[in-house]
């Protein structure tokens, strides 16, 4: 089979799809149409084809999404795939109605419904209104969390296949449970975008106030800067509250100095990939009340919950975990790993993709062979 694979970004693609795509490019031609951002050359290293394109990610443009429009129609025109899998908003909606105008069997992924659909609003509707032709003829849409699946069906944005996965899972090798530090310090690691949906100006709250009262403990900040670098934050480092240590490849040194995870997104999560890596490594975690957050945390064993956009509960919460004892924290991050084991292993997601392909494949003929079965995750490097 031909095989394409449209996304907004190339970390996540590496990040949660590598296994699948390695999996996939063993056997099958595989092309992923992502942005360039200098880090396309793992995918040769995989006998996977690339395609650069350009893309707004959180733009609003229509002459921009026009030209995306036709970005796509002429990659799909002239690969000819046999199937296309999207991941994201605009990949979704603007993938799904190219490949249904084609009519090539599509797989959209809902990673998240975005700002754009959170919020009640005429962006809402318009968007909602073109997810609804976009996935009309969807071979099947996979959700990442019951609310959202529950929205679509509520509101008739979908009428076929769909399927509900644990996210984009963990995988279980890469991250694996890190002895918890048995530092007389104690070490909050706060992971995302530099956004204020991400709860950033609630984390700067709980920091700033906590620091003063318990000189012992840390705050450790990792992520990109999207909207350039928060003038709190600066202010923040200068007085030694906050440590930011920028975007990092690789996370897993920062869980192992860690106690706990720190996650108050308001932003709408379809499963947070920072939360699943989290609770892998074996760390609790601190995180709001909502849809792909809960699912992960569950107040009082793995971690805690609070309110959205409130930082007095964060702050709350956070004191709580400061008086637990060593064994109570650990355990938490130990039930944690547990959950995940048995709930987001990664291999779940796989699974589910490498059986939708093989009934597409079956249904077209266009190959004798099906496609491999699972692999092991990838090496832990």
């Amino acid at each position: 089979m031909r095989i394409l694979i449209i996304a907004n970004d190339l970390v996540g693609l590496y990040s949660f799809r590598r296994e699948l795509i390695t999996a996939l490019a063993v056997d099958h031609e595989v092309t992923c149409a992502v942005p360039e951002d200098g880090s396309s050359g793992w995918l040769k290293k995989i006998n996977c084809k690339f395609i650069d394109y350009p893309l707004s990610k959180r733009g609003v443009n229509p002459l921009e999404d026009a030209k995306l429009i036709l970005n796509y129609a002429k990659i799909i025109k002239g690969l000819k795939p046999d199937v296309v899998l999207t991941y994201t908003i605009k990949p979704n909606i603007y993938g799904g109605m190219v490949s249904r105008f084609f009519k090539i069997p599509y797989i959209s992924n809902i990673t998240g419904l975005g700002s754009a659909v959170e919020n009640a609003g005429w962006l809402q509707k318009v968007t909602l209104t073109m997810y609804k032709a976009a996935l009309k003829k969807a071979s099947c849409v996979f959700f990442q969390n019951e609310s959202n699946k529950e929205m679509f069906v509520k509101r008739g944005i979908i009428n076929s296949r769909y399927e509900t996965l644990p996210g984009s899972g963990v995988n279980l090798e890469h991250y694996e449970p890190l002895k918890y530090p048995e530092s007389s310090s104690l070490h909050f690691l706060f992971v995302g975008r530099l956004i204020k949906e991400k709860g950033i100006d609630q984390y700067f709250d709980a920091a700033e106030f906590l620091k003063k009262k318990y000189p012992f403990v840390n705050f450790h900040m990792v992520g990109h800067l999207i909207e350039g670098f928060p003038p709190r934050l600066k202010e923040l480092q200068i007085k030694n509250v906050i440590q930011y240590h920028g975007e990092q490849k690789d996370m897993r040194k920062f869980y192992m100095l860690s106690h706990c995870t720190v996650h108050p997104t308001y932003y709408p999560e379809g499963m947070s990939n920072v939360l699943l890596e989290s609770a892998a490594s074996a760390r609790p975690a601190i995180t709001t009340d909502r849809a792909g957050c809960r699912e992960i945390v569950e107040e009082g064993v793995n971690g805690f919950l609070i309110k959205g956009k409130d930082s007095n509960d964060l702050i709350n919460k956070i004191e709580k975990f400061i008086q637990m004892d060593y064994e109570g924290k650990r355990q938490m991050g130990l039930k944690g790993r547990k959950k995940v084991e048995k709930e987001f292993n990664r291999e779940k997601v796989t699974a589910s993709y490498m059986r939708e392909l093989n009934s597409i494949s079956a249904e077209s003929g266009s190959s004798e062979k099906t496609l491999p079965a699972i692999k092991k995750s990838v090496s832990k490097g």
